[in-house]
């Protein structure tokens, strides 16, 4: 055979090894491109997937009615809280202000202060701090006489049932006539509230001994204190600083006279010195 024979035959062999090469080629990219596809499905589903999870964890609470958690309460329950806040007419957690919300609960004269955080996608969270009374007063309403709670900062609040048992002084001769629940005593006897607190936080419970303390206008807008003992009947006068000394003396004079001179019917601890007036 010629040498041009054999390169024919060589270039033969040639085209049909290329050719194959060719049907390989076609194959692997057909399965590449089924591989692409799959993937491309499979990432979509995992999209939709995700997108149905955050809307069901976290749209679809916050499009439904808010739940409200309410601390720190004490004479209140957490429902009535809740239905002080149904004007509102917050039907989702988007609805839900929280400016009138706090708005809203600090107007209740026994509250004292009040907090109020929305946590995405469906909670609300109300802190409240109710009012603690340390005396009680009274306040002429609709021609009835109605006991109200006395804060430290000389608050007016309404009576609770949780506070029948504590032993509150009751003060009277506060000029409160034009005063209503939520608004406070004037200034100059907001220190006398302050005192009356000290006092109370005191191990020696000195007010379960006295039944009244008596708020007497002097001149220029001074003033000064009877107290009433719960077993006696004798007033007993003191200044306008209220503190535990004054009470120690209070009782000593009141044991000392009720043994020596029945008839007493006022003590006088004024002006650093001890007297009395009989019947």
């Amino acid at each position: 055979m010629s040498d041009f024979s054999l390169k024919i035959e060589e270039l033969r062999e040639d085209e049909e090894f290329l050719y194959i090469e060719k049907k390989d080629s076609a194959k692997t990219e057909s399965t590449d491109k089924f591989t692409n596809s799959v993937k491309i499905i499979f990432y979509v589903l995992i999209g939709f997937a995700l997108l149905e999870g955050i809307f069901y964890k976290f749209i679809r609470p916050s499009t439904g009615i808010p739940k409200v958690a309410v601390t720190g309460l004490i004479s209140f329950t957490p429902d009535e809280i809740v239905d002080l806040l149904l004007p509102m007419n917050a039907s989702n957690w988007f609805d839900f202000d929280v400016n009138t919300a706090v708005s809203i609960i600090a107007g209740i004269p026994a509250v004292d202060a009040v907090s109020v955080r929305k946590v995405f996608p469906d909670k609300i969270y109300i802190d409240i701090k109710e009012r603690q009374g340390v005396a009680m007063t009274f306040l002429n309403t609709d021609g009835y006489s109605v006991a109200v709670q006395i804060d430290e900062n000389g608050v007016l609040f309404p009576k609770q049932q949780e506070t029948a048992s504590v032993s509150l002084p009751i003060i009277s001769g506060l000029p409160v006539e034009h005063l209503t629940e939520g608004m406070r005593i004037p200034l100059k006897y907001r220190a006398l509230m302050r005192q009356i607190s000290e006092i109370s936080k005191m191990s020696q419970k000195y007010f379960a001994a006295i039944s009244e303390i008596c708020v007497i206008p002097k001149e220029y807008g001074n003033y000064e204190l009877a107290l009433i003992p719960a077993v006696s009947k004798i007033r007993v006068l003191t200044d306008r600083a209220l503190n535990e000394d004054a009470l120690k003396d209070m009782i000593i004079a009141l044991d000392v006279v009720n043994l020596i001179e029945p008839d007493v019917f006022e003590i006088d601890l004024r002006y650093g010195s001890v007297s009395y007036r009989k019947h």
